[in-house]
């Protein structure tokens, strides 16, 4: 599918699928989405809980989740196992014109951005102290995790552009691949999403959403 580059409402790159008319962040800002939504909502309130923490993402995209947790993870002792799915990597040549280390202006963040994106896929990579990473090039149905993950970040395309991703039989199996208590957050606060999450077992809560979102949805196994 035909790619283009963005910049989004905060200054941070993404990138827009045309045959899809959906963008791979929020066009009101990137960063700010992840770390609201991500960051803040889902990784944060369980850091300071556990010695160690299992990760699931739906949808490796940009990388910049996964960026912004190896950041995090630089404040804490506890250790971050992330697991990411993504059936159709983005393009090495679009990685190199993506912009989030220049606005986060963090030490070794670019270092820490290409070891992500060099890291070998199918493969748990230890990129740097006590962040590990493993990137699997799958589709999501094919996911067999059973109570194994502490937080699943949901970030696939929206619902009006691959509805197929929103599905009974999605948050069936990421409610399977959930710990008692796990954690799910999502961007997406839609009315039919959260009854979806709630017929497979899930308690959801809204939450207030990022800029330019009244909802996110938490959801708790």
């Amino acid at each position: 599918m035909e790619t283009k580059l963005v910049i989004t409402g905060d200054g941070s790159t993404s990138l827009f699928i045309p045959d899809l008319d959906e963008h791979y962040h929020s066009i009101h800002g990137a960063i700010q989405e992840s770390i609201h939504v991500f960051i803040n909502a889902g990784l944060i309130p369980i850091l300071a809980t556990k010695d160690e923490i299992q990760i699931l993402e739906i949808g490796f995209g940009t990388g910049l989740n996964a960026l912004l947790t190896g950041i995090e993870s630089r404040n804490h002792t506890t250790s971050i196992q992330y697991t990411s799915i993504e059936k159709y990597p983005v393009s090495p040549e679009f990685i190199n014109h993506l912009n989030f280390c220049t606005l986060l202006d963090i030490p070794n963040c670019r270092d820490l951005f290409m070891k992500i994106h060099g890291s070998e896929w199918g493969k748990m990579t230890n990129i740097e102290h006590n962040f590990f990473l493993n990137k699997i090039k799958s589709d999501f149905k094919e996911i067999k995790f059973n109570d194994t993950f502490d937080l699943i970040y949901f970030d696939a395309f929206a619902p009006s552009a691959q509805p197929e991703l929103w599905t009974e039989e999605i948050f069936r199996i990421m409610y399977n691949a959930l710990k008692k208590n796990g954690i799910l957050v999502t961007y997406c606060a839609k009315g039919i999403v959260k009854r979806t999450m709630k017929s497979v077992g899930f308690e959801v809560i809204a939450l207030p959403g990022p800029i330019g979102k009244r909802e996110m949805t938490k959801a708790i196994k």
